[in-house]
């Protein structure tokens, strides 16, 4: 559910309402997993905000769909402005991912203001209990190791609805039993 909205609009491309699509929400929250399928299905550009420079404008013209991850606030706006207005002009398209919506971010381009608040905008949520579950599940799977449902049960119950918490949590308790040379228990959690 917490990703219903993102995954909905990457699912409807290229039938969508604007051009430029905006999935922002917190650390870990499966922005860039929603990135990449869109990339598969869209043939798309993959950049991250650090790549962007005057040479960039080259690979753009190359591509119908452009990706920029890790949106950041201190971005270039005179850069990401032209960038916006290459999608337009060339009716492409561009997914960006960011912590906050980029139409909170305070640029100084009055418009820049204004062309990022004509986007799609979808948030993603924190996890509800059925998705911290499976978030847990796969990542101590990757670690190779099993807990029983009471130990994830009781996670669920106390940990806090952060996706940057939860793979601290999941983080820690591994090195934990590593250190331990012990399997994960009640009281190891």
């Amino acid at each position: 559910k917490s990703n219903f909205l993102a995954f909905g609009i990457i699912e409807k491309w290229p039938k969508w309402e604007k051009r430029i699509v905006n999935i922002n929400g917190e650390r870990f929250s499966g922005k860039s997993h929603l990135a990449n399928i869109f990339q598969s299905k869209s043939k798309a550009l993959l950049l991250n905000s650090n790549d962007l420079d005057e040479e960039i404008f080259k690979k753009i013209k190359l591509y119908d769909s452009i990706i920029i991850d890790d949106f950041k606030k201190d971005i270039n706006e005179k850069l990401i402005y032209s960038i916006f207005n290459l999608i337009d002009q060339d009716n492409k398209f561009l997914l960006i991912n960011s912590l906050k919506p980029i139409n909170e971010i305070k640029f100084k381009l009055p418009d820049m203001i204004s062309r990022s608040k004509n986007c799609l905008f979808a948030k993603i949520d924190s996890p509800d209990d059925d998705l911290l579950f499976a978030i847990i599940i796969k990542n101590f799977s990757d670690r190779q190791i099993k807990l029983e449902k009471k130990i994830i049960e009781f996670i669920i119950n106390r940990i806090d609805r952060s996706y940057s918490k939860i793979y601290e949590f999941i983080y820690k308790i591994d090195e934990l039993s590593l250190k331990k040379k012990k399997p994960i228990n009640l009281k190891t959690i």
